[in-house]
């Protein structure tokens, strides 16, 4: 198959009526409007009679801000749900209680349980290392036994290769002669896949593996059928010889299910080598198209032991989206990668919204609050919680170095709009911001004191670090960590750093939006 052939199975140039049919967005967003008017339209004959409901929407009211005062949530979302709920006592009270319902979740949390249990049991610290962390390292052993007791049992590696790429682009060509290498099987799990030259080179190897014997399994979040492919991409997928699935397709019902998006961008090959960083499936990842300018984006290879837990979360997801198939993840994960020689310890790990919570984040605040010198930081997005809020300004006043760099050219304004309702009080403390200025930033690092550092598909805000299933790959005493942080001061110098000043001349608009969402964005989130 040729290249411009295998780069779409789609259509080149479908016609306007081709797109929607193709596309599930426009029927479904219909559907969800006609739920939603219903809904309004109760509410609203509700205040015809108005005098006599009115004491109960206020005990309604005082009710639940006394459940609400009394929840493990984040003030934010708190004072969100505080004023939907004043201005719409009835309305506001029948979101909230919906968001935390988790309508059509319990069924999913369920089988992903099961198949994390399952998985877990072929998850292990060996024996060595724990002993050289229990006698050598304690503020490393604390974080791995963490990780290691959360219900994922992520274990910490050595005996495993590290690469880092600073750039998608620097990661395509490696990845494409890994695939080509590939002898037993393919297994790639993406949040976004996008037809082009990037996805048309991976395809054409993908396909001629499967023609091979190979088990090549291609699995993505969703929410692709309502924005890059069509509903039918898994058939079209199905007869070039590939097994393929998407994570909670949308349908035309309501329900919080959606609210969970698959986020991880993981490639398994053989089980010995694997991928994972902010790099998509989509041309602009890789700079073979110009969206918001340069786009600088992050990932890495393993080759080794750590490739196990990688192996493991795309099985658990694979299993807990498609046919229960117990047999096929013993089968997987009762062989181990080859070990290699290697310095330093890899941690891979998963975040779930649903069995694994705040997993990310404790990472995250694990760096911050163990530095001494430095902490960098390169993240898309940056809508905080309390805790990153007193962890970085916390790290700055302690007189550690904590720097973040962020797009020069938004992808979503409102995003970056409240990403800056933070800028002050960070800036105050002494974090120091930059924007990088040819374009922008998709990497989700953290580096920190040349000795540890964050590489993932984890951003530094609310849906990330709660409603996201993610993956990141944590690093202690590698030689890639300096490597990142090169790339990090290479990335610093190619933009341009925020200040108090430049702030206050930010324009009205964007300062009114990004408070504006700020107090409101948190209900995207649902129960935080």
């Amino acid at each position: 198959m040729s290249q411009v052939t295998s780069a779409r199975l789609l259509p080149q140039k479908p016609s306007r009526w081709a797109k929607i049919l193709l596309n599930r967005k426009v029927p479904i967003l219909l559907f969800f409007l006609l739920e939603l008017a219903f809904l309004v339209f109760s509410y609203l004959s509700l205040q015809e009679h108005f005098p006599s409901i009115i004491l109960w929407e206020h005990l309604l009211s005082v009710f639940t801000f006394f459940y609400l005062l009394n929840r493990s949530m984040d003030s934010r979302s708190k004072l969100s749900w505080m004023i939907i709920i004043a201005l719409f006592p009835i309305f506001g009270t029948a979101l909230l209680y919906f968001s935390l319902a988790d309508l059509g979740v319990r069924r999913l949390k369920k089988r992903l349980e099961d198949a994390t249990v399952q998985a877990s049991d072929h998850l292990s610290t060996n024996p060595e290392v724990a002993d050289y962390l229990s006698q050598s390292d304690r503020q490393l052993q604390k974080l791995a036994y963490f990780l290691e007791h959360s219900p994922a049992q992520f274990p910490i590696y050595r005996n495993t290769e590290v690469t880092y790429f600073p750039l998608g682009d620097d990661m395509l060509p490696a990845l494409l002669e890994d695939l080509k290498k590939a002898e037993r099987y393919i297994f790639m799990e993406y949040f976004i896949i996008d037809e082009g030259i990037m996805w048309g080179e991976i395809l054409a190897i993908l396909e001629e593996k499967a023609k091979a014997g190979l088990d090549v399994r291609v699995m993505f979040d969703g929410m692709n059928e309502m924005t890059t492919l069509s509903y039918d991409y898994i058939e079209r997928l199905h007869k070039v010889g590939i097994k393929a699935q998407a994570f909670s397709p949308v349908k035309p019902i309501l329900s919080t299910y959606y609210n969970y998006r698959d986020h991880r961008k993981i490639t398994v090959i053989d089980g010995q080598v694997a991928y994972t960083g902010g790099v998509n499936i989509a041309d602009e990842y890789v700079n073979k198209r110009e969206r918001f300018g340069h786009w600088k984006d992050t990932a890495l290879r393993l080759d080794g032991s750590a490739v196990q837990t990688l192996k493991a979360l795309f099985l658990t997801m694979w299993t807990v989206t498609g046919i229960e198939d117990k047999t096929d993840m013993e089968h997987y994960l009762q062989e181990k990668p080859q070990k290699r020689k290697s310095s330093g310890f890899v941690l891979p790990y998963g975040n779930s919204p649903l069995t694994y919570h705040k997993v990310a984040e404790n990472v995250y605040l694990h760096l911050l609050n163990t530095s001494t010198n430095y902490v960098y930081i390169m993240t898309p997005y940056l809508i905080l919680d309390d805790e990153l809020v007193r962890a970085m300004t916390f790290a700055a006043r302690r007189g550690v170095d904590v720097r973040i760099i962020m797009p020069g050219i938004p992808d979503k304004q409102y995003a970056f709009d409240i990403a800056t309702t933070y800028f002050k009080a960070l800036l105050e403390a002494g974090v120091r911001i930059f924007r990088y200025t040819p374009g922008f930033v998709h990497a989700k690092v953290y580096v920190s004191d040349g000795q540890q550092a964050v590489v993932g598909t984890i951003n530094t805000d609310y849906r990330s670090l709660y409603q996201n299933f993610e993956d990141g790959v944590y690093l202690y005493k590698n030689l890639e960590v300096i490597k990142i942080e090169e790339d990090f001061e290479k990335t610093q110098a190619l933009s341009e750093e925020v200040t108090l000043e430049s702030l206050s001349k930010m324009p009205m608009a964007h300062r009114l939006c990004g408070y504006l969402f700020s107090l409101i964005g948190t209900l995207m989130y649902f129960s935080l």
